[in-house]
Formats: C-alpha cells, sequence, structure tokens
C-alpha cells in the first residue's frame, strides 16, 4: 500500500469514525431543527398517495443501511474481505446499540437498527470487494 492510499485511508476512516459518533453516540439523537424540517418533508410525502409509505421508521431504517455502507466499504479497501466487513460492521453496530441501551437513555436500541446497519456494511463490502476483483481482472486481461 502507498503512503499517499494509507494516508487517505486513515483520514476516511477517522472522519467516519467521527461521523457515526456523532450520529450514534450523542444523548440527543436529533436536532430540533432538522427535526422539524425532516418532520415537515414527512408530512408533505404523507399528504401525497404515491408517497404515503415513506413514514419516520422507513426514513431512519434507511439512514442506517446508508450510515453503514461506507463502514464495509473501508474494511475491504484497507485489506480485509468482504465477510470481515459485514462481521465488524455487526460487532461495530453491536457496540452502538449496546451503548445506546446502557448510558444514553434518550436513546433507542433496536435490533432492527442492528440488522439495518449490518446489512449497510454488507452492501459497501460487497459492492468494494467485486468492483476490486473487476479492476484486477480488468489488469490482468490488459497484461497478458
Amino acid at each position: 500500500m502507498t503512503r499517499r492510499r494509507r494516508a487517505l485511508l486513515v483520514a476516511a476512516s477517522a472522519s467516519y469514525a467521527v461521523g457515526v459518533w456523532w450520529m450514534t453516540l450523542r444523548p440527543a439523537p436529533y436536532d430540533p431543527e432538522i427535526g422539524g424540517v425532516v418532520a415537515a418533508i414527512l408530512e408533505a410525502a404523507a399528504s401525497w398517495r404515491p408517497t404515503s409509505w415513506i413514514t419516520f421508521d422507513v426514513v431512519e431504517s434507511a439512514s442506517n443501511v446508508v450510515l453503514f455502507v461506507p463502514l464495509g466499504m473501508l474494511v475491504v479497501l484497507w485489506g480485509g474481505r468482504w465477510w470481515q466487513g459485514v462481521l465488524i460492521g455487526l460487532a461495530v453496530s453491536g457496540v452502538i446499540e449496546t451503548a445506546q441501551l446502557l448510558f444514553l437513555p434518550t436513546r433507542v436500541a433496536d435490533v432492527r437498527d442492528l440488522v439495518a446497519n449490518t446489512g449497510g456494511a454488507a452492501i459497501g463490502a460487497i459492492v468494494t470487494a467485486a468492483g476490486l476483483h473487476r479492476n484486477r481482472l480488468r489488469q490482468f486481461t490488459a497484461n497478458t
């Protein structure tokens, strides 16, 4: 691994870790101002039949998936296998949900979050591993 790639991965990993901490381990889950915007968007979605299925639970679950996609990607980019990205996603999510349960009474620990987070890590890891594999095959065929 080149020094530049390592530096980029360190910066990306550190930024991601801070972002995940900020989103998951603060006592207050939502900034009231942002919560008001989200509530207005959800209310507008609920009032229109084609988007009435978009509820807070749907948005929260999708957000949990999206939040963990980069974790799976980073594990693979650091040299891990796709399944290690899934296991690390499960472990990190388990630690977060346990911390919310034990130490953050204003937060709600939920098994659905664990599943969504792990699914996000799996998506990131599998897509990244497939992309790296495809690039290796291209390089191999270009060199033969």
